[in-house]
């Protein structure tokens, strides 16, 4: 459905309709601080201001879905994606200080809609019932049927909405790139790489889909999803995005990129280990929900690989149920005795070092290599 509603980035606009408030020094700017994640937020504030002339018109139903999406957007986060596409454009030669760079944080910005689409669809798919301390959005959805008192299926009609909200932010992803003021030979750029990373995205979660109906156990294809669901868009593509933008050579952009999967695919491998051992008030979900959801993750398969008849069949068996704590913590003891823990933590230092390794030898400016080094490990060392 996204496809059809969201075809592409389209014609941008000579001038910039949206971006970063006026106050914000974009010189001073540093991914990961509280500073950078304000000025996104500011942009995407702006736009969200922006679409309201066009929601209000539809009429409450439809301002409540956008106002939603809103709230999911904004309810805060590290703003990683958009972090690592302005580190591109940065480390790649773009002067923070020059005219260019208010429009292009607006285009990095757009990164967070195309998080929420993924965010809101992967809690249908899942069946999660919290993100970030919160209800999901389609259990968002599903109470306030429940409260109106309506007839029919609360849960279908959450999952409904929910599914409409994320085809919102896609779509408006593109629009706010559209609006964001590029220099046209960027924007032509910006747009080919933009076009692959939401193939992937979409062609990885319907990998990891299709691997658990059909029971694909191994590390190689558990790998192969992380690759294309994770660190496509959340480290590699932002990266080339804004190498893009700054017109790299292709040399750096192949060092960019092969630091954005190798650390994308050590940050998706750390998710992995939270979902399982993370704790709740840090992470904001349930602790070892990634269990009751039968997600076949490389921890997974690893345990998988190592394990004896009764320790695999004791796997099967629990994963994708209602487990309660208890069973959790079976499940936990079995996956550390296995082996599999240690070893999911030796690839994500293989692979962050071997990443790390190719940008230090790159033409990325000193600067972004400091940041990305610092990036690298608040990405793979992190608690939630």
């Amino acid at each position: 459905m996204e496809a059809a509603l969201s075809a592409g980035i389209g014609t941008p606009l000579s001038r910039p309709l949206v971006g970063p408030p006026a106050s914000v020094d974009l010189a001073s700017l540093t991914p990961g601080t509280p500073a950078f994640a304000a000025a996104v937020e500011g942009v995407l504030a702006g736009f969200f201001a922006t679409r309201r002339e066009i929601v209000d018109p539809l009429g409450p139903v439809f301002i409540d879905a956008a106002e939603a999406l809103e709230q999911f957007v904004l309810r805060g986060g590290k703003r990683t994606r958009p972090g690592f596409a302005w580190t591109g454009w940065v480390g790649a030669g773009g002067d923070p200080a020059g005219p260019d760079a208010a429009a292009v944080l607006t285009a990095c910005s757009a990164l967070e809609l195309v998080q929420a689409c993924a965010l809101v669809h992967d809690d249908i798919i899942d069946s999660s019932r919290t993100r970030r301390g919160f209800p999901t959005v389609h259990v968002d959805f599903e109470d306030r049927h429940g409260t109106a008192g309506w007839p029919g299926d609360g849960a279908a009609y959450g999952s409904a909405v929910a599914i409409l909200i994320g085809d919102l932010a896609l779509a408006w992803a593109d629009d706010l790139v559209n609006e964001a003021g590029l220099a046209p030979a960027a924007h032509a750029r910006f747009a080919r790489v933009w076009a692959r990373m939401r193939t992937e995205v979409l062609g990885g979660q319907l990998l990891d889909i299709n691997g658990e109906a059909g029971g694909d156990e191994s590390v190689e294809a558990a790998l192969r999803i992380n690759r294309y669901k994770t660190a496509a868009y959340t480290i590699e593509r932002p990266l080339h995005l804004g190498a893009a933008l700054a017109d790299a050579d292709d040399a750096l952009v192949a060092a960019l990129r092969t630091y954005g999967t190798d650390v994308g695919i050590a940050f998706q491998l750390r998710d992995d280990l939270l979902g399982v051992f993370g704790d709740p008030a840090v992470t904001g979900k349930p602790s070892g929900d990634d269990l009751r959801e039968g997600k076949r993750t490389v921890l997974i398969a690893e345990a998988l690989r190592r394990a004896d008849p009764a320790a695999a069949e004791a796997l099967r068996t629990g994963l994708g149920t209602d487990l309660d704590d208890a069973a959790v913590d079976r499940l936990r003891a079995l996956l550390t005795e296995l082996g599999a823990v240690d070893e999911v933590e030796r690839r994500i230092t293989e692979l962050t070092d071997t990443g790390l390794a190719a940008v230090a030898t790159s033409t990325a400016t000193p600067d972004a290599k400091r940041l990305l080094q610092a990036m690298a490990l608040a990405a793979t060392r992190r608690a939630a």
